[in-house]
């Protein structure tokens, strides 16, 4: 029976030798499920943990041998790491420290070619509903009349593909990776390259390296915005992209109350100390809107995103509602801007990106002065 292309890419990673320890990228395990479609070629390979160095080298090694078999196009191989094992309750707690796995991925922030500006969405904790906000306002941004890009840099909680509803992998052409599309904008996330089920195990500079790799790698062609949906928290991998990534501004996104606001405040801190222009506040979850009887009630609050924007001396964009509809349209894969354009959920997202578009021009206009 003849080799399988699967078959025969394995027997080529498997002539890899892995520097410093006993045995190659297949035979200690490293190497995911490898996904073809179409000659193109998309797996992973794990960095052990043992593993002490530059594994960069082996990447591409890996991607010259896969690439030269008949059959293959072009192949897209993210590197990842194991995550550390607790130290046993009877050892004393040490401090632990991240080898460099990749390349060092600290340079000057420099211009992403094509691309007018970027803005980052923000969170300082998960759970206040910071991609399903950045999806709708990179829409909002597009039914404004401007080219539109959204990254997807949550890397631990990819959910673009299923906000979006685009499904499939991108293709690679001449080195670079191609945008996916949906609903007229071009969308780039973790999520294409991976099964949607499986966790993201992943050490902090391979999280930094990936993200670069999406923002560098990827051919976003002529983009008058791109917006980077980022993690949320304010660890290294958050201040790594707000310090290499030319970030025209930051939207802070925050429920209104007061654990979240504690949040929101490191993640706006943590923006200013790198010397990114903070856009404002969004009150997400305002206030919940019955679907039956069409109330309002404040179950987290309310107003106190504004409150803390008139402390703090940012603008405030606006607040968003907690309604079934925002719900119901990103999980099918429709936001509420796309889903309901004339509703007033997506004439509050609208308002918020006009209000952005506008300091965005306002600070080009002030440099090209």
């Amino acid at each position: 029976m003849a080799d399988t292309l699967t078959d025969r890419i394995l027997g080529e990673l498997s002539q890899i030798a892995v520097p410093g320890l006993e045995g190659d990228l297949v035979s200690l395990g490293l190497v995911s499920k490898i996904t073809e479609d179409n000659g193109k070629v998309i797996f992973s390979i794990t960095v052990p943990d043992a593993f002490r160095g530059n594994f960069d080298p082996l990447r591409d090694m890996a991607q010259e041998r896969v690439e030269s078999l008949d059959g293959v196009d072009s192949a897209l191989i993210v590197l990842t790491a194991e995550v550390d094992a607790p130290a046993p309750a009877e050892q004393p707690p040490q401090l632990q420290t991240s080898k460099p796995v990749g390349r060092d991925m600290r340079p000057m922030a420099a211009a992403v070619p094509g691309v007018g500006t970027i803005v980052a969405v923000a969170s300082g904790k998960g759970g206040v509903g910071k991609s399903t906000t950045a999806a709708n306002l990179a829409l909002a941004l597009s039914a404004l009349g401007l080219r539109v890009g959204l990254l997807d840099a949550d890397i631990y909680g990819p959910s673009m593909p299923r906000l979006m509803g685009i499904d499939g992998r991108p293709d690679i052409v001449d080195e670079k990776i191609m945008p996916m599309h949906g609903h007229g904008i071009k969308v780039m996330s973790m999520g294409f390259l991976m099964e949607e089920d499986n966790p993201v195990i992943w050490r902090g500079p391979m999280i930094v390296s990936a993200l670069m790799q999406m923002v560098n790698e990827v051919n976003w062609g002529t983009l008058d915005v791109l917006v980077l949906d980022m993690p949320p928290g304010t660890g290294d991998a958050q201040l790594t992209m707000a310090q290499q990534v030319p970030l025209s501004g930051a939207v802070i996104v925050s429920t209104p109350q007061d654990l979240a606001l504690i949040d929101a405040r490191k993640g706006l801190k943590m923006f200013e100390n790198v010397d990114v222009p903070i856009l404002g506040i969004i009150e997400n979850m305002s206030t919940f809107i019955c679907p039956h009887c069409g109330e309002s009630s404040d179950i987290f609050g309310h107003g106190g995103a504004r409150d803390e924007a008139i402390k703090l001396g940012v603008p405030f964009l606006g607040a968003v509602p907690l309604h079934m509809d925002i719900r119901e349209h990103s999980d099918n894969g429709t936001p509420t801007v796309v889903a309901d354009p004339d509703s007033p959920h997506t004439k509050i997202y609208k308002s918020i990106a006009l209000n952005i578009a506008t300091q965005l021009r306002g600070d080009k206009d002030d440099e090209d002065e």
